[in-house]
Parts: structure tokens; sequence; C-alpha cells
């Protein structure tokens, strides 16, 4: 097939590299170039990197929604337009360009997890599968009728992190399948059932703010769901610290002696524990402001720990 390619970061790599091996990629569209890093340098999506190593033609224009967008991928003569993490919704008049319209490549099980961040929340509230969904796009938010679905075990410790490499490398197996399917007409589309619809908005740094009158599982999957980025961050006797790993303990070890409730911390040998709202939470590995991450043993030997806020 004659392919348009819509996507930006790195989770659209792989998809990109298995089209331009099994089909033709006439047109790449991706976001316009934007400051990277603490330097804030200008730089260019990845996705563009790798379209021009191979020739192909890239186009980044602000909006989706201008005359000159429209014109650009119909003049492409593609037989189809694939997205992956592209950003920006596509009016219908666009979606309706090619012969076999717009495939989406969408890192959940639809109707769950509809929107911009499917990867973290899918690991915060604790799910145990997740996979890659193939849809047609339409005008809505993730709202269109699906035609594939793979689907993989989410691991009790697994970070959003290890999601999205698992996930990154489904994404061109499932796409493969059903670009081959709506060719030879084997695909059935079949609508999404809008009443078990889930949303996954933005994540920011906001979103690692540690609670910690819920759950030690809560936690604990608030923590891995939002490794690497943005990371669960608490207040640790004044100072901001960030957890990267954890493991949920023991309800029954609490000390002895009377704890002042949610936040207060256990230390004991070299482990540094955390009472919750309904059990403790073990801290593995923390980071403090301005100091590199290390394992909980290690920071103890330089700082005390109360209690988190």
């Amino acid at each position: 097939m004659k392919v348009i390619f819509l996507g930006t970061p790195e989770f659209a790599l792989g998809t990109l590299e298995m089209l331009i091996r099994e089909h033709e990629v006439v047109l790449v569209v991706t976001k316009p170039d934007a400051p990277k890093g603490r330097g804030g340098k200008i730089a260019m999506p990845c996705v563009k990197e790798l379209a021009l190593k191979h020739g192909i033609e890239v186009y980044q224009p602000a909006s989706s929604r201008t005359d000159e967008f429209y014109e650009k991928l119909k003049n492409a003569g593609a037989d189809v337009m694939v997205t992956c993490a592209y950003g920006k919704i596509l009016p219908a008049r666009v979606l309706g360009i090619t012969k076999y319209g717009c495939v989406n490549v969408h890192a959940s099980l639809l109707p769950e997890y509809r929107g911009a961040a499917p990867l973290w929340h899918t690991v915060i509230d604790g799910k145990t599968e997740s996979g890659i969904t193939t849809m047609l796009t339409d005008a809505g938010m993730d709202t269109g009728d699906i035609l594939l679905c793979d689907k993989t075990p989410i691991g009790p410790d697994m970070t959003m992190g290890e999601l999205h490499d698992i996930l990154a490398a489904m994404g061109p197996v499932t796409l493969r399948k059903t670009l081959a399917g709506l060719e030879k007409g084997c695909i059935t589309p079949k609508p999404q059932d809008a009443a078990k619809a889930t949303y996954a908005p933005m994540v920011d740094r906001d979103t690692g703010h540690i609670d910690w009158d819920k759950s030690a599982a809560e936690i604990h999957d608030l923590v891995r769901g939002t490794n690497p980025f943005p990371t669960a961050w608490s207040m640790l006797d004044g100072r901001r610290v960030k957890i990267w790993r954890t493991a949920v303990t023991d309800s029954e070890a609490l000390p002895d002696e009377p704890v002042s409730g949610p936040g207060t911390c256990i230390v004991n040998d070299g482990t540094l524990k955390v009472v919750c709202g309904s059990g403790i939470i073990e801290i593995l590995e923390i980071q403090a402001e301005g100091s590199r991450k290390m394992s909980a043993g290690e920071y103890l030997n330089g700082h005390g720990a109360k209690k988190f806020k």
C-alpha cells in the first residue's frame, strides 16, 4: 500500500519502520520541531529523523484543520493513512481522503483508556492486562470502530516504561495484520461499546504526587505507573524526594510502638517502610532533589526519615 504516516514520539518509531520495510510511505506528518531538554535546544521529532534517513517527505503543520493540510494529504495519493501517537484530532474531511480510511494504532484495549495517556493510567489503575488496538479513526476521541486487538499481561511490578516498550514492539505486528486484512477484505470493523469507555487524560508532575491516605497497593501502582515520567514524589521531612521503586509489604508488620498515621516512616536495618491509609509500603529506590537515584539503604546512611507528606 501507499501510506501516509502520522506520528511523533518514540512509541511510533517501530510502526513507521515496519511501514517503510513493507509498504510505500509517501508522506510522514509529525509535529513541528520544538525545544527539548534543559537547554531548550530546538530538536526534531524522532519520527522526522527516521523519515529523512529514508528520503521520505516530512510535513510538520501547526494545525490539522487548514485547507493546506487537507490538500497536502489528499495530493499524496495514498491508499491508507496510519496514525500512531500523533497527538492531533483529524477533521472528518481528512479521514475520507484514502480508500481504506485512517487506521489508528492505540496503546490500550479499547474502549478502555481512550485519550492521550493510556499507558500511564493503565498501570496507575492496577490493571493486569493491556494491549494494542487498531481502529478506524472517526471524528471523536478514539471512538472509531475496532479492527484488531492483541493483548499482553501486566506484571504486578511492571512500570509504565516497561509496558511502553512492550506495546511499542506489539504495535507494528498488530498493524501489519490489520493492513493485510483490510486489503483482503477479511476484517469486519466492530463498533465500540461506549458504555464501557474510560478515559486517560494527559499526565503531569501533579499526577505523581503521593497521597499517603491511599492504600499501599494504590501507591505502589502510582509509583510504577509514573516511572520513568513524571515520577512519583512526596515531601520527606521537608525535602522533596522522588520515589522510583516500591514493594507492598505485610500489612501486619507494624512496629510495637504507636505510629502517627499515614506517611509515618518505619526505619529498621537499612529498610524504609511507610504506613499508608491501609497497609505498609517499602521504599526500594529514592532520589532527593539535587541528588542521584539510590537505594533506600544508601539514602538512610546520609539522611533521617520520619514522615512523608
